[in-house]
């Protein structure tokens, strides 16, 4: 749920259609309150709208859940240069930079910001060059584009001197008062500031292209020179480079894993890392380790992803897969301890439904293991003549104490829930006791002792009918050696019932049957109403019927509730 809605805030936002963005990520941070990318991204909507405070309220929180996110601390310093508090802006998208330095987002907001409080100063007359707050414009992360695409400056990226000059002012901003002369520079500083600084009217610049002789309407129109694509540092490049080559390697490593050759996939996940350090690769090298049944070396290289994937700030989804299959492991050496703990870990970086299964399933077994390793015959048998003890004392807590003790030493035996239930029923918990009853019966369906106490539950509950319908259950399972009790428990169901309607009108009778949705069902039973019919005629015929032991007990609830009075 919370990701579909997040899909759709998404959707929105690059749609601009701001005020849906902000309704789908509240849904969303409702079922989610501690996903910080949530409140991230709400708080990026809110600056759109130019909703300052709420978009730095916002990103507060993302950075109260996950301290260590730079895109927070990057939000952050969004919110605060809307705001115009400079310097807090500077502030965050430094804090942004040292969580992870190479964040375009937050050097692009560091540089603009550099640049506003370089032009803050320089408009204030501090002491110094005053043109030093116009080398601020010159560290603009998309300079080399900007000027590519200009056909004024696109030459200019091709002259060594010029280029040798701009390195000197990004590397010393204060230097600009010295180059600030060679008109270049002015050509590149209109491009930056979007204005013309050709001051002085005196025809063209040497970087302008000369008026065309012919008139306007026969000229043609100028070409725009193809942008030269912004030139790569060494460092980018090899790491561009490194990357390349390491997802090569983990793609051959694919390969042998699906062929299930898993000592070359091994091999190959592994020169992938030493390649490029991405945890995807040290996840694939624990799948082979784990298919290929080194267990230990699974873990190992699973707890090293863990390790490294911090310090590379890696994706949490790909940390969540590492501490699951941390968990399958450890669940398949017989360690669900564990298996649980890495399980936890692996949801709270992500959620998926295939870990939240494999958590329930490994609670489930770990639960039912310890259920089994606790099962002790001759401990079972202590804690029933010590519950016996206590329930003749007249002890009944310590009684139901002894008796659960029993169940968890012996749960298939039906004799400790009946006679916990016993004790259950002294206590008032009904119930609980009508629980316990069935899970005796449950355990043996001719368990008479539980039906018996499960009527006496019932009765003193005052459900006569449900009473009547447990002794009737009894009767079929007993052997006859309980029958006498039987009918006693039955026909003092019946006497409770016409005792609680003695004094009734037959209207207040009336009432109460129709009221009573049993009664209606068995009134509107076809068979019984063929029988109650044929009774009207021949009252004796009502008393044959009465040898079916199913059809005497639906009579007999009929007569206890009044339906039918038999004359004198």
């Amino acid at each position: 749920m919370a990701d579909a809605l997040k899909a759709e805030g998404n959707k929105a936002f690059s749609a601009k259609d701001y005020p849906t963005a902000i309704e789908k990520f509240s849904q969303a941070i409702g079922i989610e309150p501690e996903n910080h990318i949530l409140f991230s991204n709400r708080s990026a909507v809110y600056a759109a709208q130019a909703e300052y405070q709420k978009a730095l309220d916002d990103a507060e929180k993302a950075i109260s859940i996950k301290p260590d996110w730079s895109k927070g601390h990057a939000r952050k310093g969004a919110a605060y240069k809307g705001l115009g508090d400079l310097l807090a802006a500077h502030d965050a998208y430094e804090e942004a930079l040292k969580i992870e330095p190479e964040n375009a987002q937050a050097k692009s907001g560091f540089s603009a910001v550099q640049r506003a409080i370089n032009a803050e100063a320089t408009a204030d007359g501090v002491e110094g060059d005053p043109s030093a707050g116009l080398g601020g414009m010159f560290n603009d992360p998309a300079l080399y584009q900007k000027l590519a695409n200009n056909p004024k400056t696109a030459p200019l990226l091709a002259d060594a001197e010029f280029m040798a000059k701009l390195k000197k002012i990004q590397q010393n901003p204060n230097s600009v008062g010295e180059e600030i002369r060679d008109p270049r520079f002015l050509s590149v500083m209109s491009v930056l500031l979007g204005i013309d600084m050709n001051f002085g009217g005196e025809g063209p610049s040497q970087d302008s292209p000369m008026p065309d002789a012919k008139p306007a309407a026969q000229q043609q129109p100028k070409k725009e020179p193809t942008p030269e694509p912004e030139p790569e540092d060494e460092e980018a490049l090899a790491k561009k480079k490194a990357k390349e080559a390491g997802d090569a390697e983990k793609k051959i490593g694919n390969d042998f894993y699906k062929k299930k050759e898993f000592d070359q996939a091994i091999e190959h996940y592994e020169k992938a890392w030493e390649l490029h350090k991405d945890i995807t690769y040290l996840n694939n090298l624990g799948a082979a380790k784990f298919e290929k049944g080194d267990y230990p070396g699974a873990i190992e290289a699973c707890q090293k992803a863990v390790e490294e994937g911090r310090d590379l700030r890696a994706d949490f989804k790909t940390m969540a897969k590492a501490f699951t299959r941390i968990g399958s492991t450890h669940e398949k050496l017989g360690d669900l301890t564990q298996a649980i703990e890495f399980y936890n870990k692996s949801l709270m970086e992500h959620r998926t439904p295939e870990t939240l299964t494999k958590l329930r399933n490994a609670e489930k077994t770990k639960k039912s293991a310890e259920t089994t390793a606790y099962v002790d015959p001759a401990e079972a048998e202590k804690a029933r003549e010590l519950g016996q003890q206590k329930f003749q004392e007249g002890n009944w807590p310590a009684a139901v104490d002894a008796f659960t003790e029993m169940v968890k030493r012996a749960p298939e035996d039906p004799r400790g829930y009946s006679n916990r239930a016993a004790a259950l029923i002294k206590l008032l918990a009904f119930p609980q006791a009508l629980t316990d009853c069935d899970e005796a019966t449950k355990r043996d369906p001719k368990f008479i002792r539980a039906y018996m106490r499960k009527g006496a539950a019932l009765v003193a509950m005052k459900e006569y009918n449900r009473a009547l319908d447990t002794f009737t259950v009894a009767a079929e399972h007993d052997d006859g050696t309980h029958a006498r009790e039987i009918e006693q428990q039955q026909q003092k169901c019946l006497d409770a019932q016409f005792s609680a309607r003695a004094g009734e009108t037959e209207q207040q009778t009336m009432e109460r049957i129709q009221s009573d949705p049993e009664i209606m069902s068995i009134l509107q039973d076809p068979v019984m109403q063929s029988i109650l019919q044929q009774a009207k005629s021949d009252p004796a015929a009502l008393q044959e019927h009465m040898q079916n032991p199913q059809v005497r007990i639906k009579i007999q609830k009929l007569m206890a509730a009044g339906v039918i009075r038999m004359g004198r």
